[in-house]
């Protein structure tokens, strides 16, 4: 997977910029279509949107922070769903993950789970500010709640975004059972093949025209 279609075609192109326009937000789309993204990410306030047939359309749910009740990030989801979002990129509440609550990191995820039905949901685990045995244990409880992909992060956290070590960890311990979706500071062609070859299955970037650039057709 190394050619420029093929790296597109995995790729959430995103624009989560508290001040996008909705005439960024058209762009994008534009933008994600003729590249051959896999889909386009934006904003829950962002939608509904229209997007050509066969560009898929994700969003966010309790971002960035994560720290919203449960019952809010549920709320929030379903409202997503109802507008058009085939996926949900929810952000895990890192309070209960440091206080290894798992069960609890768990219950939350189902919640979310159980709003969107059978639309694809991805669990953000910002995994630069979690040590090794809260990744493997987060990752765990995301499978557990039914969650479809772990992912890193939401490139807002101060602790930082994607690493080749996280997205290994993260592949191993979920197999080939979830997906596993790098975002976060990945700019560069070198950078999304290094998620890849570490296992990532998605990426979420919004350097996606210079990370194309720098592919082979």
């Amino acid at each position: 997977m190394t050619t420029r279609a093929e790296v597109a075609a995995i790729i959430d192109h995103t624009l989560l910029k508290p001040e996008a326009t909705g005439a960024q937000v058209a762009e994008l789309i534009a933008q994600g279509a003729e590249l051959g993204t896999y889909s386009v990410c934006v904003s829950p306030s962002q939608l509904p949107v229209q997007a050509p047939k066969g560009l898929r359309v994700a969003t966010v749910c309790g971002f960035p922070s994560g720290a919203h009740a449960t019952a809010v990030k549920a709320a929030e989801a379903a409202d997503s769903v109802a507008k058009g979002a085939d996926e949900v990129d929810m952000v895990v509440n890192l309070k209960l993950v440091k206080e290894h609550d798992y069960a609890g990191v768990e219950a939350d995820i189902r919640a979310v789970k159980e709003a969107v039905g059978d639309k694809l949901l991805k669990v953000i685990i910002e995994s630069a500010a979690l040590t090794d045995d809260e990744i493997i244990a987060v990752c765990r409880a995301a499978e557990g709640a039914g969650a479809d992909y772990v992912k890193t992060s939401t490139g807002f956290h101060p602790a930082g975004g994607a690493s080749v070590h996280a997205v290994e960890l993260m592949r191993a311990t979920v197999g080939d059972r979830l997906g596993v979706k790098a975002s976060g500071g990945i700019r560069t062609a070198e950078d999304a093949l290094a998620m890849i070859e570490a296992g990532a299955s998605r990426l979420g970037v919004s350097a996606t025209v210079a990370i194309l650039a720098g592919l082979p057709a």
